[in-house]
């Protein structure tokens, strides 16, 4: 999957007046058809007048941590591509800009993006337009609290999602309020050191494991480290 970026920032066509961070777009390709991304400019950009972000639990250094394209994100996204669709209800968590679930949703999927920053929903909103898909289901989902709106899903995915120590936790509990009693979880790691926690977290809620190491992006995209760890709950006969 290779990524050629617009240098410099690259102001949204027909608004009245610049956004207060500074944006980019890219072209993304291997994935299918090529998607074309906003997205933040770099790790630099950081706006939350009203304090949105900072009531999500996201400081100022992570905020802008949404609004880029990752490579975990990458893998999932490809991985996405052939994998079987029909008849699932599918959630991604933690989607940032969501690419997994565009190839998803472009695929006819029936995806729902989550993510708990505040600005995701509006990325995703715009990069649907830039894309030329129709509408896609998008709900809130912070990890450490209620999300009522939230039901539950045969397929749940994500990419680099177990970055602090806490997540193993906070994520397998998420898991399993959103998880039907047959559900595939589907998470791309670029091992973060916190996988083995999250792997035993998982075993004590009755889901088998296979493990899969990734050394290469997509396409030309060049080195990855990393694993993709698929997980398979059944209920017993």
């Amino acid at each position: 999957m290779l990524v050629a970026p617009v240098s410099g920032a690259v102001p949204i066509t027909g608004a009245a007046s610049p956004p207060p961070y500074l944006l980019k777009f890219e072209t993304v390709s291997g994935s299918g058809d090529d998607l074309q991304l906003r997205s933040l400019l770099d790790r630099q950009q950081f706006h939350d007048p009203l304090g949105e972000a900072e009531r999500e639990g996201i400081s100022s250094s992570a905020w802008p941590i949404f609004g880029l394209l990752w490579p975990s994100g990458r893998v999932l996204a490809h991985a996405m591509l052939t994998f079987e669709l029909e008849g699932k209800r599918i959630l991604e968590l933690g989607c940032g800009l969501a690419l997994a679930s565009l190839v998803v949703h472009r695929r006819g999927g029936n995806i729902t993006a989550s993510d708990c920053h505040p600005l995701t929903a509006e990325f995703l909103l715009e990069n649907l337009k830039l894309n030329h898909l129709p509408a896609m289901k998008y709900q809130t989902g912070n990890w450490g609290r209620a999300n009522p709106l939230l039901e539950r899903f045969d397929l749940i995915i994500g990419s680099d999602v177990l970055y602090d120590r806490g997540q193993p936790e906070v994520l397998s509990q998420f898991i399993e309020l959103h998880a039907l009693p047959h559900t595939e979880v589907l998470i791309v790691d670029p091992d973060r050191g916190n996988r083995a926690s999250f792997n035993r977290k998982m075993d004590a809620l009755g889901y088998s494991r296979t493990e899969t190491k990734v050394t290469q992006l997509p396409g030309a995209g060049g080195v990855y480290k990393g694993r993709l760890l698929q997980y398979l709950r059944k209920p017993a006969s």
